[in-house]
């Protein structure tokens, strides 16, 4: 069964709490929320993601994704189960390598190559899991990251997972050893690769001694829903969202679509486009 959500831009002069409450409101299950913290007209993800867990019930949120070298692993271990105690077991960790490196450089971040990305990548994966283990005295030695006698705590309050934004070959490879899910965002390009990518992430769990079911597939569909004809993918009317994204589910196997529209199209999206997918067959 699919889940569907909402991809939400944190702009500081939108109506952020109003519209994650239409989204639950709707029956969406999730919001995803984009994390630039070098953008100056964006809030902050995870005080966003605070704010959004305590005036909803039960929305499930995620930063998509946190940018990690702006966040130091053993922090962003602790603000993730911290929020997930809180909201009683709502929150799910989002995680990308790094983008964009003039802006995270020119905000006091470390410029990294991408192998010294994905390398800091594996080691915050690591880290993270390490204080989220109930452990005490706990070491690691990494190149970027380290742990020296410390304490992990406070625990999630369920199996928290940490869902990986990649693309690239090795990236893809280091998800399915290691994450709980892939989040790419889907656009025409993206959709002739999905195949390719997912067969990357489904070889990386087998050869790794992992279910690749077990890396759940979180796709953000950006896009627009027309009154008119076809503009390209995901930009059309209603009938056609409904045919491509039921196509994602049974032909890609996509486990949550977040659609990542404009806000005044949310409501659309859930009463028309969630209920014909939903109940599509396959």
């Amino acid at each position: 069964m699919v889940s569907f959500g909402y991809f939400l831009v944190p702009n500081a002069a939108d109506p952020l709490i109003e519209t994650a409450r239409l989204a639950e409101s709707l029956g969406l299950e999730y919001v995803g929320i984009q994390d630039h913290p070098y953008q100056r007209r964006y809030v902050d993800t995870m005080v966003l993601s605070s704010a959004i867990l305590t005036a909803t019930s039960s929305l499930r949120v995620f930063p998509d994704v946190a940018c990690l070298p702006l966040r130091p692993p053993g922090v962003l271990a602790k603000t993730a189960a911290s929020l997930d105690v809180l909201s009683g077991g709502r929150f799910e960790l989002g995680l990308g390598a790094g983008a964009f490196w003039d802006a995270i450089e020119g905000y006091g971040g470390v410029r990294r190559t991408p192998g010294e990305a994905l390398a800091a990548l594996a080691e915050a994966i690591e880290v993270i899991r390490l204080l989220w283990g109930g452990e005490r005295g706990l070491r690691f030695e990494g190149s970027h990251y380290h742990l020296r006698g410390v304490h992990s705590g406070p625990l999630p309050a369920h199996d928290l997972g940490i869902w990986v934004g990649a693309y690239g070959p090795r990236a893809l490879a280091l998800t399915g050893r290691l994450a709980d899910g892939w989040v790419p965002s889907v656009n025409a390009d993206v959709l002739k690769r999905l195949p390719e990518l997912n067969e990357r992430v489904d070889t990386a769990a087998a050869e790794a001694g992992r279910d690749p079911s077990a890396v759940r597939r979180v796709y953000n569909v950006g896009g627009t829903i027309t009154d008119g004809v076809s503009e390209g993918y995901l930009a059309g009317p209603v009938s056609q969202w409904i045919d491509e994204l039921s196509a994602l589910a049974a032909d890609h196997r996509a486990d949550v679509l977040l659609f990542g529209g404009p806000p005044s199209q949310l409501r659309t999206f859930a009463e028309q486009i969630v209920p014909a997918v939903t109940s599509s067959p396959g």
